[in-house]
């Protein structure tokens, strides 16, 4: 049975399902699996958009609650300019998640803020309760707090 293949091992499972649909013998597919896999892809995506953001807001906060210790190395300018890069590729290839941007970043910025806590030793009360910047702001490559 298609669904105990799912259980035991998911590469020949996906093999058997993609076999399936080119001879077009769709009354077998294992249509819950499928279906899930589907959202889970959705899934993952936002996931990954999500963490693109808490670590670009954790170090935004950083930059500006922390000048003495930007890096001479400029390793938080890096990371601040990789994770642009990637939010900006991620929305590229999926343009349906720009509709979720407001609920992600305000997600994302109360992750940000905790890290930025555990990481600096900064009260969380020195940062703002709410993300201060939109999305323009946070993403534009001159914007550096």
């Amino acid at each position: 049975m298609m669904s105990d293949l799912y259980n035991t091992d998911f590469y020949s499972w996906t093999q058997a399902q993609a076999k399936l649909l080119r001879e077009g013998r769709l009354n077998e597919l294992d249509l819950d699996n499928i279906l899930e896999e589907i959202e889970s892809m959705g899934r993952s995506d936002y996931r990954a958009l999500e963490s693109r953001f808490t670590v670009l807001l954790m170090h935004l906060l950083k930059w500006q609650h922390q000048p003495e210790k930007r890096e001479t190395g400029h390793s938080w300018e890096h990371t601040i300019k990789e994770q642009r890069k990637q939010i900006r590729r991620l929305l590229r290839k999926n343009p349906g998640l720009k509709s979720r941007i407001p609920e992600i970043l305000t997600i994302a910025y109360m992750d940000a803020v905790e890290d930025a806590h555990d990481e600096t030793g900064l009260d969380v009360s020195v940062f703002p309760d709410v993300c201060p910047w939109n999305f323009e702001t946070i993403m534009d490559q001159g914007f550096w707090p």
